[in-house]
């Protein structure tokens, strides 16, 4: 079992209604996938008490999945992919066991470069 900590941070310049349906909306592409488990991460809240609330914690998922089977990589492929639809600022940053990568406003090349070489420090291969 591997757990991942995102974080998703909306771009700064949205309103907060825009950001949680942001959030919300990669929070259930991340449940579609075969994870074990997906949940509101530390300093993270349920989209039901999002008023009034940090946007840079709102969106902190806590994700549990198996350690075989490609999960882990279809995880990342999954928020690049929801990164690169957007143009806005938007920022996720994944933690596996004190490990952090943040993808943000790179290009799709070093986001691809970036992931990549995460990728392989997690899977081994």
């Amino acid at each position: 079992m591997v757990k991942v900590l995102l974080f998703i941070a909306p771009d700064p310049e949205l309103d907060p209604e825009a950001g949680e349906r942001l959030a919300r909306q990669l929070r259930s592409e991340i449940a579609e996938l075969d994870v074990e488990s997906i949940r509101p991460g530390p300093g993270g809240i349920s989209p039901d008490s999002a008023k009034g609330t940090d946007p840079l914690t709102l969106g902190a998922v806590a994700v549990a999945l198996s350690a075989s089977g490609g999960v882990f990589t279809a995880l990342v492929e999954t928020v690049r992919d929801w990164l690169g639809r957007s143009s806005a600022r938007h920022r996720v940053s994944l933690t596996i066991d004190g490990d952090t990568i943040e993808l943000e406003r790179a290009s799709a090349a070093e986001r691809r470069d970036l992931v990549d070489a995460y990728i392989r420090r997690h899977t081994g291969g």
